[in-house]
């Protein structure tokens, strides 16, 4: 899983996301992915992390084994100093 292509595949489908993915296990296939879109805004927590695994669910039957998500809005991102 090369992870350049799959932040570039996911800010293909989210347009402002800002993703970051990295590898928890050191297998390649357990992945933590942090996005932060606008898209998230008003969206309960449960209805942001189905958006992403609506958008992985392909790579999830080969490619990925596990995924951590983490999504926020921007707001919610610079509240906790993950950006500026």
């Amino acid at each position: 899983m090369n992870f350049e292509e799959l932040e570039l595949f996911l800010k293909s489908h989210i347009k402002d996301a800002q993703v970051t993915v990295s590898d928890l296990t050191g297998t390649r296939d357990h992945l933590g992915i942090q996005i932060i879109s606008d898209v998230f805004e008003g969206k309960a927590l449960l209805d942001q992390h189905r958006i992403v695994m609506d958008i992985l669910k392909e790579k999830l039957k080969s490619e990925i084994h596990a995924v951590q998500l983490k999504t926020m809005t921007t707001t919610k991102a610079r509240e906790r100093g993950l950006i500026s």
